[in-house]
């Protein structure tokens, strides 16, 4: 069995709005930190969630206008896959009419940190680093998810997949997928392929799950195919 080439060029990455020459001159581990505080950064920097509800965030989600550890997550608003109302929180418990980040890919990292700290009101939640991490995510690591997801499947080669399950995430999840026993199987978690993706791109937060952000994003399509077929109870 032939596996894609795992290495670090650039021209490998599935990446929209910028050119490779300004993705070189930002660290991934960056990005990927950025991902995760777009996930959830109070676990990322250790904080406890908030207790009130984001102002920014509509009423008119009533499940999720009061839910403060939800409705101040950047996922809640712009979704997994950053495309917001446009996007898979176009419509379901999650839609907000919120619009996404894609618009804001390739621009000014310095104009996204201004942004988040005032009118997002991240300003006293956040340090400049998690601030320029965060930007550099929403600027330098946004993807290209007609490439990785279709009709809510991921695109990838299962069987590639399993390769990288095998030597990579095994010791952690299990050759079942099962592990730890305080989550879901990954099996069961496939059904939002935006999200898994996301978290094999970024990491998880909080805990010391490697991002797969710096090798060719096939890979990580490669394995969230094939934790679509590990058992979902």
């Amino acid at each position: 069995m032939r596996m894609r080439n795992m290495g670090f060029a650039l021209a490998g990455l599935a990446l929209v709005g910028f050119s490779t020459a300004a993705l070189a001159e930002v660290s991934q581990g960056s990005i990927a930190r950025g991902g995760k505080l777009y996930d959830k950064w109070y676990k990322v920097i250790g904080v406890e969630a908030p207790t009130v509800s984001h102002p920014l965030y509509p009423a008119t989600n009533e499940k999720y206008a009061a839910d403060p550890a939800a409705n101040w997550r950047c996922k809640e608003c712009h979704g997994w896959d950053g495309l917001g109302a446009a996007g898979a929180y176009a419509t379901g418990s999650h839609a907000s009419g919120i619009k996404g980040i894609e618009g804001a890919a390739g621009g000014d990292p310095a104009k996204v940190v201004e942004l988040l700290r005032g009118g997002h009101l991240f300003g006293d939640k956040l340090t400049d680093q998690d601030l320029t991490d965060l930007a550099n995510f929403v600027v330098y690591g946004q993807v290209d998810w007609s490439a990785l997801v279709v009709d809510k499947k991921s695109t990838g080669d299962a069987a590639n997949g399993q390769q990288v399950y095998e030597t990579a995430c095994v010791g952690c999840h299990g050759v079942d997928g099962k592990l730890p026993k305080d989550m879901p199987p990954l099996g069961s978690l496939t059904s939002n392929p935006w999200e898994v993706t996301h978290k094999v791109l970024n990491g998880q937060p909080g805990e010391a799950m490697p991002a797969l952000r710096a090798i060719d994003h096939q890979v990580s399509a490669d394995l969230v195919a094939y934790l679509a077929t590990l058992p979902a109870q």
